[in-house]
C-alpha cells in the first residue's frame, strides 16, 4: 500500500496485491488528506492479508465494526 499526496489537497492510494494484481483509488474528505490517511492505515490493519476478492465481507466488517456509525 502506497499513498501519494499531491498539492493542493489529493490523496491517492495504491495497493499491490501478492499475485501482481494493482489497484488506484482516490480516498477523499475534502481538504482533509492527512486525516484521511490515518483512516486508511486503520483499515489497512484488517485488509492486509485479506481475500480481495470478498469486497462484501470486508465492506460489511469495516462499516459495522466503525466507531462513528
Amino acid at each position: 500500500m502506497e499513498m501519494f499526496h499531491v498539492k493542493p489537497r489529493w490523496l491517492f492510494l495504491k495497493i499491490t496485491c501478492d499475485d501482481g494484481t494493482i489497484g488506484w483509488g482516490e480516498p477523499v474528505v475534502e481538504g482533509r488528506a492527512q486525516t484521511v490517511e490515518a483512516a486508511v492505515k486503520e483499515i489497512a490493519r484488517y485488509l492486509i492479508g485479506q481475500d480481495p476478492r470478498d469486497i462484501e465481507k470486508h465492506w460489511q466488517t469495516i462499516y459495522r465494526g466503525s466507531f462513528y456509525r
